[in-house]
């Protein structure tokens, strides 16, 4: 299994962007299911809410939901990986080692290493703290 961290599904959701050929291209020669995390789904979801609560005025919001309607359409498509008990206990497992990463990049982790999944992010500066966390970047 490979997970898509949001960085890699942020180029993904832009097809003109050159990197996102090469990234389809590398995604479909993959012999492994490939799925997002509930994680990115939070993320950017949150973001485009929080811009449409942001809006002073109601133009200003128009921008901001067509966005969030595109990201619902977007993951319709996709297999969402879950946050659940067995992800708790793994994410507990990380707080106790004292991974020094954001919590939400944490939990991708433990997601990740839940499934025994390769976790495809740009920010491997992070992730290879994580211990046992098998993380490329696909977008270089």
């Amino acid at each position: 299994m490979i997970i898509l961290d949001t960085d890699h599904v942020t180029v993904l959701q832009f097809p003109k962007n050159p990197r996102c050929e090469a990234l389809v291209d590398r995604l479909d020669n993959a012999r492994e299911d490939v799925v997002l995390s509930v994680i990115t789904v939070e993320e950017q979801l949150r973001g485009w809410l929080a811009k449409i609560n942001q809006a002073k005025l109601p133009e200003e919001q128009i921008h901001p939901y067509e966005r969030l309607e595109y990201l619902i359409g977007f993951y319709s498509q996709w297999r969402i990986q879950p946050y659940d008990g067995l992800i708790v206990g793994e994410f507990k497992n990380l707080k106790r080692q004292k991974i020094n990463i954001g919590t939400q990049d944490l939990k991708i982790a433990s997601i990740a290493l839940s499934n025994n999944a390769l976790l495809l992010s740009a920010n491997l500066k992070d992730f290879e703290k994580v211990p046992g966390l098998r993380v490329e970047n696909w977008l270089e």
